[in-house]
């Protein structure tokens, strides 16, 4: 038996089997002696967990009756984890076979909760990839951006963030958690069913006194756009809908109402702009996004921070440097603009 901590990798799919034969074996091919894969099958039809079954017979196959998305479907397979941390890690994601070593060592400081390696486009291995690049931050209304994907912008990796170092969210796509951690603040909040839940995971463990740290010197590679692709209404409104109730449930009740009006004007200008572009169906779902928050807020009301909270690290406005300022990449942003360098 290793002496290294078992870490347990938990992929969910929902019928994606051209995704599992084309990434889930470089993911069986890692080389960290205590590790355990799980598929967590989403009640796919499409011969997924039969075709794992035959080819990865250690692969441990947890079926879920109906199709629970990421957070469900995640949640559901974690009391079969039998690791000391575990791993969120997309159907769509290649590995390099040792990719889970620099992310152990970055757990072995106890005050760490979650660490991302550094995420490259699939096709693209010199870029960045969208959804978790090399560690994200948010701005002071609750924008996401990452170190390398500044809204459409990826940039080149060129080493530039190669440091390892806390970040305020690590990417659900390849997410290493504590375990003890997750027992102390909560799993993955399922009203959010998917999209920036990974951020509100974060958010809740800095609350707790965990980091959350990038490591880069783990490399993986994410083709994206699996489950919504860029441009569905659907994703716009998740993203919308799901920031505005992650804020309301990690920010005190004044830091919300100072928040709120800010966050209205954005949304409503990003709301005229899809219009006006002809992209009705964008602006109907920033609509929804807002009437379903507000609907579905008052859940949170007993678990808000009611006197301190780990406030947004940006304290500018990420839209107005990028479309206004011109600054599309990260390390254009004025490092004195961040509360925690």
């Amino acid at each position: 038996m290793s002496s290294l901590p078992r870490v347990s990798i938990v992929i969910v799919t929902w019928n994606a089997l051209p995704l599992l034969q084309q990434c889930l074996p470089s993911v069986v091919a890692t080389d960290y002696p205590n590790v355990e894969i799980i598929l967590a099958d989403n009640a796919s039809m499409d011969g997924s967990a039969a075709w794992v079954a035959a080819e990865y017979p250690d692969v441990v196959i947890v079926r879920h009756p109906e199709n629970g998305l990421f957070c469900r479907g995640n949640n559901r397979a974690l009391p079969h984890a039998t690791g000391d941390y575990v791993v969120l890690l997309n159907n769509d994601v290649e590995v390099e076979p040792d990719w889970l070593h620099p992310l152990v060592r970055e757990m072995e400081a106890d005050d760490v909760g979650a660490v991302q390696p550094k995420l490259l486009q699939y096709d693209d291995r010199d870029r960045f990839e969208y959804a978790g690049a090399c560690g994200g931050f948010i701005d002071r209304i609750g924008y996401p951006f990452t170190r390398g994907r500044m809204f459409d912008t990826m940039e080149p990796d060129h080493g530039q963030y190669d440091d390892a170092r806390d970040v305020f969210w690590a990417t659900g796509a390849a997410l290493m958690l504590r375990c003890s951690a997750l027992d102390e603040v909560g799993t993955l909040d399922e009203q959010f069913e998917m999209h920036m839940e990974e951020i509100d995971l974060c958010w809740r463990l800095q609350r707790a006194g965990y980091r959350v740290r990038v490591a880069p010197e783990s490399v993986v590679y994410h083709i994206g756009g699996g489950s919504l692709p860029k441009g569905n209404p659907q994703k716009t409104y998740y993203n919308f809908r799901n920031s505005l109730l992650m804020l309301y449930k990690n920010l005190t009740p004044s830091d919300w109402r100072r928040i709120f009006p800010q966050r209205i004007a954005m949304d409503g200008a990003a709301a005229v702009r899809a219009a006006a572009s002809g992209n009705v169906e964008e602006a109907q779902a920033i609509f929804r996004a807002y009437r379903d928050a507000h609907r579905m807020k008052a859940a949170y009301d007993d678990v808000r921070p009611a006197t301190t909270s780990i406030r947004p690290p940006y304290r500018g406005l990420i839209a107005a440097d990028y479309f206004l300022r011109g600054r599309t990449a990260f390390s254009d942003l004025p490092a004195t603009r961040f509360d925690r360098a």
